[in-house]
């Protein structure tokens, strides 16, 4: 466990209320700031100190690493100055009464400041310039004293703040780009009307798609990895030769990561229905087997469902390279 403070004058509203903290990637001049740097350390589970008008307002459990997201409409003009594109981390955020104010417990709070990077001056007022800064544990279990005794015992490790949730943050952020992307698509003036229907249907289509999916895979057959940012939502049917309710159709689709998922789309590989990898005579063995497909024993990567097996009849015939195939 680590622990965290946020300076979110300008944004607390928004954040506090919507259980998250966000900050861009980069400078405006495409610089690295070291206090949107620290979003990339923090670790489901760390305790994150809320201040904003000179008091603490609360604390937060960090239920996710960070993510990449989209900045939130929600902060209006205030956002302007800053990238589209940020860094976000899910909190569980708890008000606190009363608000603690740091200037008046500097006496305590100055010696136990970190050394470099503090989040708050000698007078105990917050560093504009300063979002997301690291505190030592010394630091964290006074503020926990000055805060509550069930803060404290968090602090303190005697207590589990709270089983981490598993966040799929690959999904979660998939709702929020397509938001972001269909409102970008909307305001685009220099498009066509009907290019931006096109696209926002192609947009809608492809999260849709991805989501039926995830219903019936959580991972990659052949690797074993389930990390959603690392896997491609694959057409066993191919796009082009699908229906429209076939593309969306969550059984027409493996997880699979991009190794995998270019020897499947190549017909380099295909599966029976019983599970069997199969492997084309026309693949180079020696450079599927450093993808991590074992070529000299039979695998198998489990059951399919009946819709599944369909598909894969269809990928077995028209697109797995067999022995005279021409592609």
């Amino acid at each position: 466990m680590r622990y965290w403070w946020v300076n979110h004058k300008q944004t607390f509203r928004h954040e506090f209320s919507g259980n998250y903290i966000w900050s861009p990637k980069t400078k405006r001049s495409g610089a690295l700031n070291p206090f949107y740097e620290t979003m990339r350390e923090v670790a489901p589970g760390d305790v994150i100190f809320s201040y904003a008008g000179g008091v603490i307002r609360g604390f937060g459990i960090a239920k996710t690493h960070c993510y990449t997201s989209p900045r939130p409409d929600e902060f209006g003009h205030i956002g302007d100055a800053w990238d589209e594109i940020g860094w976000r981390v899910d909190v569980n955020f708890v008000p606190i009464k009363p608000l603690v104010r740091p200037s008046a417990h500097m006496r305590a709070i100055a010696p136990l400041l970190p050394n470099q990077y503090s989040p708050i001056n000698a007078a105990g007022h917050g560093y504009q310039h300063v979002y997301l800064a690291f505190i030592p544990p010394p630091m964290a279990i006074l503020l926990g004293q000055l805060i509550s005794p069930e803060l404290l015992r968090i602090v303190r490790g005697a207590r589990t703040a709270e089983e981490p949730e598993i966040v799929d943050t690959e999904l979660r952020g998939i709702n929020e780009w397509e938001e972001a992307e269909t409102k970008r698509i909307l305001e685009a003036k220099t498009l066509a009307e009907t290019t931006r229907k096109e696209l926002i249907k192609a947009l809608i289509s492809q999260a849709l798609f991805r989501r039926n999916l995830t219903q019936f895979e959580n991972h990659c057959r052949i690797t074993g990895v389930t990390y959603q940012a690392h896997l491609f939502a694959s057409h066993i049917k191919p796009w082009r030769e699908s229906t429209n309710d076939e593309r969306l159709n969550g059984e027409n689709g493996l997880l699979l990561t991009p190794s995998i998922d270019h020897l499947f789309d190549r017909g380099f590989i295909s599966f029976e229905d019983s599970g069997e990898l199969l492997i084309s005579d026309v693949a180079h063995r020696e450079s599927i087997a450093r993808m991590g497909i074992d070529t000299k024993h039979k695998m198998r990567v489990g059951k399919f469902s009946e819709g599944q097996k369909g598909f894969l009849a269809h990928h077995r015939r028209s697109v797995f390279l067999q022995t005279g195939s021409i592609r």
